[in-house]
Order: C-alpha cells, then structure tokens, then sequence
C-alpha cells in the first residue's frame, strides 16, 4: 500500500489524521539549495470522521534571523513528523470557513485559513508561527520567543477539485519565505478524500516517471485545478518565411474606344487576420501573374482593373482624375481573399462560421500620382496602406491611366523614393570631389610656403 498510518488525534470530536505518503517522487530540481523534506497528507475531519480538508505537499522556510555576530540564514524544511493540531477545524457544520494547523519542531506552526463562495474555494490566509528558541533552528539569536508572519497565497480551486500544483511556489511573509512543492490540496470535501479521479490508460510508455506504480498500473486523471506554474507556455506561433519578391506582370484596360490602362507591377498582399486558435497573424502573399487573371473597365471619370486567381477572389484598383488640378491618382483598391486557418465571422443564419473570407476596402486613397498624360515611375519598393489590417506592397511601379497613347507610356513622372535613392550617390559624389579640392588646395599652400625659405645666389 502506498500509504501508512502515522498518528490519530482525536480531540472535542474532532478527528486530525496524519497520512505519510511513501510513494512520493519530489521534483528535486525545482528547488536547487533548499532542504527538501518529506511530503505528508495531512487529514482534518469533523466530528463525525467525516473528511473536509486534506493537503499532501512538501514545504521548506527560509528566513534571516539576528545574532551576536550579526544577521544569519536558517534554512529548514517540513520534517517527517509533523502533525496536525486537535484545534484544526471544519467549521460549524462545513458551511463556515475551515482551518488546518500544522505543528512541527520546537513548536512552529503552520496555518492554512480556507473560505469558499458558490464555485470555488482559496486559502483566505497563511500564517507560520515561528519559535526563535528553537536552537536546532535559530542556534545563538538575539532574540527568543515566537515571531508571527501571514500571507495571502494564490490557491484557488474550483469546488469539487482538489488544487494541484507539482511546480515550486513561494509565499512570501515578510521576512520569511515559504516554498511549497508537489502540492495537492482539498478544503469542503465532498466524500471521505480527495476528488475522484478518471482512469486515462496505462502509464506504460518508455522514460515515464511511474512514481511506485508498476508498468501495467493505469494512470489515473484527477478532477483537479493546476496551478500557473504548471500550466504550459502559451505556444507562439511561427510565422512563415518571408516570401520572395513577387513577379512583374504587364496589365492594361481596353474597351472599345482604346487603351484606358497600363500597368507594370509586381503586387504583394500584407494581411493581418485572427486564425482559428484565436492568434494574431500578419502575413504576405505575392499575386502570381501566371495563375491570375485580369480585366477591367474605362469611364471618363474611372478606371477600374481587376485581378482574379486561386484564394484571390478579387483585387480591385480604382484611378480617378481630378479634373482641376489634371491630375491622375489610385483613389481605390479592394480585397477578397479565402484564408483556410483564418477564423470566420460567425453566420446569421446559424452558430457555425462562415466561409473564412478575409475583406477589406478603402476608397479614399491618393498614390501613384501622375499628371494626366504622364505616367507614374517608381522602382523601389512602395507599399499602400489600405486599412489596418491590410496594405499593398508594389514592386517596380509603371502605370498610366486615362490619356494612353496605344500600348506606349507617356513622359515619365518619378516617384519620391526614386529621386531620393539617385539623389544619394550625387551628394556623396560632390562631398568625395570637395574633398579632394580641400586637400589639392592645401598640398598647393603647403609647396608654396616651402619655396619661400630659399634666396636665390
């Protein structure tokens, strides 16, 4: 059997039982330098034997005491014999709050205050009553008597399950510091232990911790809340690679009265969409010209190009014409795509998500400006920002719109990042000849001075 019984206090009807548990496999590492005691259950029943609290888990205390030679540690941990004090209680009929006191050593003594609402219950306070006369503990303190410390820990628990927590966590108390480990705590049981628990399947795979239990014992699963430190690491996600620059492809717009459109470009989508775990993505997706489609329409006032293909339901760019000023500019582009991980909008017509289209539009735009006849020129990398969660980025820009002479671009019009790019090699070209001047004028003073130190004979 795994468990052996230790002691039996019986008490104004009360019973305070004290298991210790010999299957016990203690995470040693979690708490490198601190002296590891042994794991205990510890039992609290009212008074008839009725089981309300039971708490299995490993402690250690670590504070700074005062000596004649100045300040020193004391490091000690949950001994083997500690027992549970005949004042522990359930409460008055298990509705009020209850308490487990652990006594232990040179008379220390180890609280936990348990309240509950409808849906769960928390330790409300941790007191530890520690004995500076001890002098196993405290060798040569300054000061003897008892010191009071408390603390409010994070154990909380849904009603019904036991809180389990194997990871390391400390309550700090002023000066003192409690680490609990391994812990499985239960307050307002509803049967004689702790919650039942679900048979999952053997624990027979290779390299498994079996804790005591033999290769061809079940696993069994608690009903159990765990706590923070033991629940995983929120996964992120890893981003896809960068897709490589996207491919130029010509496009133009004709309708019976000639060419209203014509395009060079290379088109990269940026999106930012939610996925189905509910994680935030942004990502990009170059438009391949072998696998899209294209057409359009010409008005007076509007050119529209459209681009269709595989998850590319539809890319639509709108120019206008500003008639007063003769200028030409992209006022609007707009977005369907079908992205298979993204989480859908829910439907109205039922509970279940539609069809996971992302969309997005913006009408007001003003790029790729040109003068009407013109055609607009960028050869660096220019990106559109359409809305928040998607902008166009444009690779090697030649478009003119309204005003197209056949299949032929008009005067060219440069775009700002063009002319800035060409204004760089200029600037250092004529601080590299300013240079060279500042020191050929010096190397000429410097002769000239030279000469002036000699007489002719």
């Amino acid at each position: 059997m795994g468990m052996q019984w230790q002691g039996l206090v019986v008490a104004d009807g009360r019973f305070a039982v004290k298991l210790a548990d010999t299957n016990f496999c203690p995470p040693v590492e979690a708490l490198s330098g601190l002296v590891h005691g042994a794991s205990s259950v510890f039992v609290v029943r009212d008074s008839n034997g009725t089981a309300c609290v039971m708490a299995n888990f490993s402690a250690a205390f670590s504070t700074v005491y005062d000596t004649a030679g100045g300040p020193k540690n004391a490091t000690f941990s949950l001994p083997s014999d500690a027992h549970v004090l005949n004042s522990s209680s359930c409460g008055k009929g298990g509705a009020s709050d209850s308490i487990l006191m652990i006594e232990f050593g040179g008379g220390h003594t180890l609280t936990l205050n348990f309240t509950r609402n409808a849906t769960h219950y928390s330790v409300q306070l941790m007191s530890f009553v520690y004995n500076l006369s001890d002098v196993q503990i405290f060798p040569n303190a300054s000061s003897k008597g008892t010191r009071t410390v408390e603390s409010t820990p994070d154990i909380v628990a849904g009603m019904n399950t036991r809180y389990r927590c194997v990871s390391s966590s400390g309550v700090h108390m002023g000066s003192m510091t409690v680490t609990l480990w391994d812990a499985t705590i239960q307050a307002y049981l509803s049967s004689s232990g702790f919650s039942k628990e679900e048979l999952v399947g053997p624990l027979s795979a290779p390299g498994h911790a079996t804790c005591g239990l033999g290769q061809r014992d079940s696993y069994h699963h608690p009903a159990e809340t765990r706590c923070e430190q033991d629940k995983p690491s929120p996964v992120t996600p890893t981003a896809p690679p960068a897709p490589p620059r996207p491919s130029v492809s010509r496009y133009n717009v004709t309708d019976s009265n000639g060419t209203c459109l014509l395009a060079t470009m290379g088109l990269q989508l940026n999106v930012t969409y939610s996925r189905k775990d509910n994680t935030t993505v942004t990502r990009e997706f170059n438009v391949n010209p072998n696998k899209t489609t294209f057409s359009g329409s010409c008005t007076a006032q509007l050119v529209t190009l459209l681009l269709q293909g595989e998850d590319l339901a539809l890319l639509a760019f709108q120019f206008g014409m500003n008639a007063s000023s003769s200028q030409v500019f992209l006022q609007g582009i707009q977005l369907n795509m079908t992205l298979p991980d993204a989480r859908g909008a829910p439907s109205t017509h039922s509970t279940a998500f539609a069809d996971p289209t992302f969309r997005a539009a913006n009408s007001s735009l003003r790029a790729l400006q040109a003068a009407v006849g013109n055609s607009y020129k960028c050869n660096a990398e220019q990106r559109v920002q359409v809305t928040e969660a998607f902008s166009l980025n444009m690779f090697r820009v030649w478009v003119q719109a309204f005003q197209v002479d056949g299949d032929k671009f008009g005067p060219v019009e440069e775009c700002q990042l063009d002319e800035n790019s060409m204004l760089i090699p200029i600037a250092v070209g004529g601080a590299l000849a300013g240079l060279v001047l500042i020191v050929l004028i010096a190397y000429l003073i410097g002769r000239k001075r030279s000469h002036a130190g000699y007489q002719t004979i």
